[in-house]
């Protein structure tokens, strides 16, 4: 009985740990996706959350989703977009993560989703800031319509394995977020490296 509450508090905050997580990467999508998920009965959501599944809710989400989506692929657009929706993940990751932390008195259910939820949504979406801004200095922002993409896949990807396989999503989400932030540091170390100019380390190193 023990081990069976302790799996569920468990898979409650893999759930809400990881839609947070998501939420990171685009705002909406795992709100919709999760709404969506309990509208079907796919999904549990906790006292005062039901309006998450509800059709204006979903209809609300799929739009904000689609603008969001679109409007990433407009150049130097996304650069704004990125600044207005950082405070919003960080609000979505909270809402997202105390709405499945169900286990939990209302006490705790909330300073874990502040702390947590929105700790982890706005780590995301700081990578991701952090990801356009190299891919701004390197391309000249030709490369920010295929990261956008790449951020959409991950956000349905990591809100959909979440809810089919919580504890698993959570194991690959710690993998690939230690992989991003190795490739993220390499890539800052590369660009503040001085570029000297060609020759001067030979003059550098001759007598005067």
């Amino acid at each position: 009985m023990l081990a069976t509450m302790d799996l569920k508090l468990l898979i409650s905050i893999c759930l809400g740990l990881g839609l947070s997580a998501a939420c990171g990467f685009r705002v909406f999508v795992p709100l919709l996706l999760a709404g969506a998920a309990a509208r079907f009965g796919h999904l549990e959501l906790g006292p005062g959350f039901g309006w998450m599944s509800t059709t204006p809710a979903l209809a609300l989400f799929g739009t904000a989703a689609l603008v969001e989506v679109l409007a990433y692929h407009l150049p130097w657009i996304d650069h704004l977009l990125e600044v207005i929706a950082a405070p919003a993940a960080v609000v979505a990751g909270v809402g997202v993560s105390a709405s499945q932390f169900v286990e939990f008195d209302p006490l705790w259910r909330w300073t874990l989703a502040i702390i947590a939820g929105g700790g982890i949504a706005g780590l995301v979406k700081g990578t991701s800031v952090t990801a356009r801004a190299i891919s701004t200095a390197t391309t000249g922002g030709l490369g920010n319509p295929l990261l956008g993409l790449l951020e959409f896949a991950a956000s349905v990807v990591a809100s959909v394995l979440v809810m089919l396989a919580p504890l698993l999503a959570m194991v690959v989400m710690l993998a690939v977020g230690f992989f991003a932030l190795g490739w993220i540091t390499r890539r800052r170390h590369r660009l503040r490296r001085p570029c000297l100019p060609a020759g001067s380390a030979t003059q550098a190193g001759s007598p005067p």
